[in-house]
């Protein structure tokens, strides 16, 4: 019973409310200019955006480049991909020598040998394109 007296409800009061009240005006020019600044800064809340920059807290704006992003995730798959043939490089190797004779196993390896500086020439190719890819798309979004 002596809860319920004290309880006079609605929302429990803030440790510390903000009070303080500020009002300016923007150009056009200028609002563009302060619309792109809290688009990118991705708040959901212009008060506390505005907050931030003029107290000078750290804001950080992280740009999320979807095009780069699919491209080091293919890049990716990719790596894996020539990984496994690595890994199974050796285990092709030991298989050919139990299960064949020498001279078999031999002209297999050759084989074997020639397709595997296919994919060497194709991994030097990845690689200078990736540098092509970075030097193109990836520094110029960094200096904007």
């Amino acid at each position: 019973m002596d809860a319920n007296k004290n309880n006079k409800g609605g929302r429990k009061p803030k440790l510390n409310p903000s009070k303080n009240r500020y009002v300016f005006r923007l150009t056009d020019e200028e609002n563009v200019g302060f619309l792109k600044l809290f688009e990118s800064s991705g708040m959901s809340n212009k008060a506390k955006f505005i907050t931030t920059i003029l107290l000078q807290r750290e804001l950080k704006i992280v740009k999320v480049d979807v095009s780069t992003m699919d491209y080091y995730t293919q890049l990716t798959k990719f790596f894996y991909q020539f990984q496994s043939i690595g890994n199974n490089y050796n285990q092709i190797v030991k298989i050919l020598y139990r299960n064949f004779t020498e001279k078999k196993a031999s002209f297999y390896l050759f084989k074997l040998e020639n397709h595997t500086k296919d994919l060497a020439l194709i991994c030097k190719q990845i690689i200078e394109i990736t540098k092509e890819f970075e030097q193109n798309h990836i520094q110029k979004t960094s200096e904007r």
